[in-house]
């Protein structure tokens, strides 16, 4: 039985968010369903400029929750004739500038990161801007992490690059100290977090950052007639990030894991997806 768009992302919703890790299932009823589908929306035709922020910094590195997800998404979104753009911090920038289009984040204070901004989007004028995991402004002006510790030397601002932007932005997810999660601020009281005010036109709650990427790509493979969620394999991305200094973010180890799960449960969950849109039969 075919379902509607709306039908089938409210479908991918709910396995986004069937392990509810970290409470992102109770979130949900405070989000309009069908917000993987709008988020996708946005993306659909798009030839322009489309930017990308990720990189949650963790010790002296950045985490795989994130990165993995923008990756994929970077080359989907390149076979789709759009025009992807990384956003992170500038070390993280460095190391994958050989592969990938990207612009370093100024890591000075707040009046630093809101010129840069201003600039940057005078410059790229982009159609779309995501962020994927990239740690979010919280009400006392400061970043934090899931722990409640202070990272705001280390969290560059991509914040300003959502609130400034004159076009559709989208974020991705997962604990509610991310950039996005303005949007739902009412539903986070209840969690053990200093939780972010930044918000967004489309959040896409996820028990892994990294997964919301593939409600998107469900839609966009259905419209564009090529299987974007299996061009790519997480595998191969965490093999690369890993052999760049990227860390699991739970367990804070060089390891071909998201948040402590292996990467076949994320693997596992593109072919559900896939097997919903009439894939079910390819991939990795």
């Amino acid at each position: 039985m075919a379902h509607s768009d709306l039908e089938l992302s409210k479908i991918i919703e709910n396995l986004l968010v069937a392990r509810n890790l970290r409470g992102m299932k109770n979130i949900q009823p405070a989000l309009t369903a069908g917000y993987c589908l709008r988020a996708a929306q946005m993306l659909k035709n798009i030839k322009g400029t489309i930017l990308i922020g990720t990189g949650f910094p963790v010790s002296d590195t950045f985490e795989t929750d994130g990165p993995v997800g923008a990756l994929i998404l970077y080359k989907a979104l390149s076979l789709l004739g759009a025009d992807p753009v990384l956003v992170c911090c500038e070390k993280m920038a460095k190391l994958l500038a050989d592969d990938y289009q990207v612009f370093a984040l100024n890591s000075g204070d707040l009046a630093q990161a809101a010129l840069q901004t201003q600039q940057a989007l005078s410059y790229y004028r982009p159609q779309v801007v995501i962020s994927i995991e990239r740690p979010g402004l919280c009400a006392n002006g400061c970043y934090h992490n899931m722990r409640g510790e202070d990272i705001s030397t280390k969290a560059a601002c991509f914040d300003y690059f959502m609130t400034q932007a004159d076009c559709p932005t989208i974020a991705i997810g997962d604990g509610g100290n991310e950039i996005g999660m303005g949007k739902v601020k009412e539903s986070l009281t209840e969690f053990d977090i200093i939780p972010a005010i930044t918000s967004c036109d489309e959040l896409i709650v996820a028990d892994i950052s990294n997964w919301g990427v593939y409600g998107i790509l469900a839609f966009l493979s259905l419209w564009s007639k090529q299987d974007l969620l299996n061009e790519t394999s997480p595998e191969t991305i965490l093999k690369y990030l890993s052999n760049l200094g990227s860390v699991d973010g739970v367990t804070q180890e060089n390891t071909l894991t998201e948040d402590g799960l292996p990467v076949s449960e994320g693997m596992v969950l593109i072919k559900k997806i896939s097997a919903l849109i009439g894939y079910e039969n390819e991939g990795n």
